[in-house]
């Protein structure tokens, strides 16, 4: 019996997600083939990327036609790494949504003139664009 489970996700932008996931001091390994994800007593899954959780499980990123998902044994996360599933996705999203803002306030020919985390950890961002 696989203890692996799935998190859906809004995450589409695989380069903004690897931003994030730096951000937050994640290794993370990948492959065109795929990269295996370790979960309890050697279960494996394949997955496009690997996040080093701890020196024995691992968070798989996985393609779908919507986007991205996590895959992960999330009861060897948080024995090893003392992350739940909850927290783990919520910091991970919340530095995806900051770069996904920040690359596309870019494209768009903003400046960033502010970039503030406040006490109640929301991030605050301010831009310009000069016409």
């Amino acid at each position: 019996m696989s203890h692996f489970t799935t998190v859906a996700t809004k995450i589409k932008d695989l380069v903004c997600l690897k931003a994030a996931l730096k951000d937050l001091g994640y290794e993370f390994a990948e492959a065109e083939q795929g990269v295996e994800v370790r979960g309890y007593l050697g279960q494996k899954e394949l997955a496009e990327l690997s996040i080093r959780a701890s020196k024995t499980y691992d968070v798989g990123v996985k393609k779908t036609a919507e986007g991205y998902e996590f895959v992960a044994d999330w009861w060897g996360v948080e024995t090893t790494r003392g992350v739940t599933q909850e927290e783990f996705v919520k910091s991970v999203t919340q530095r995806y949504a900051y770069h996904k803002v920040l690359s596309e306030v870019a494209k768009q020919g903003y400046t960033i003139e502010t970039d503030e985390v406040r006490s109640d950890k929301t991030i605050a961002i301010t831009v310009r664009k000069w016409q």
